[in-house]
């Protein structure tokens, strides 16, 4: 029998958007010095909407399954919809982890509100550089 939930096995077996995107408007990056993990999440935002997201995820299987939970959580919404993304709604999204391992679900959600900050900072200094 397995600590993880099928959902938890199926992320980590199969992650959805671990790629590096040369092109992304936003990165965010985020470790657990604690255990190890490490992640970088890129972002494309367009009209205030999450086009793409990606990442790269060193870890465990819970982190992996948690950035790649992120990742689907987080596409296609607007950057104040993916800043309320909550380390909860990453678990129950994935049927539960171990509580041991319930401190994953912060990577994601700290990589990606990291990435946010980026992408507000980058846009701010663009307006700032070239008022119209």
């Amino acid at each position: 029998m397995t600590i993880y939930s099928e959902k938890v096995m199926e992320h980590f077996k199969s992650p959805q958007n671990a790629y590096s995107m040369p092109d992304a408007n936003a990165q965010g990056i985020y470790g657990d010095p604690s255990c190890g993990d490490a992640l970088i999440i890129f972002l494309k935002v367009q009209n205030n909407i999450i086009q793409e997201v990606s990442y790269l995820v060193f870890g465990c299987c819970a982190a992996i399954a948690t950035s790649s939970m992120t990742s689907v959580l987080a596409k296609g919404k607007s950057l104040d919809e993916a800043l309320s993304i909550t380390e909860e709604d990453i678990i129950k999204a994935l049927d539960g982890l171990p509580e041991t391992k319930a401190h994953c679900s912060n990577l994601g959600v700290s990589a990606l509100r990291n990435a946010i900050t980026n992408y507000n900072e980058k846009t701010r200094t663009d307006i700032m550089e070239n008022p119209q």
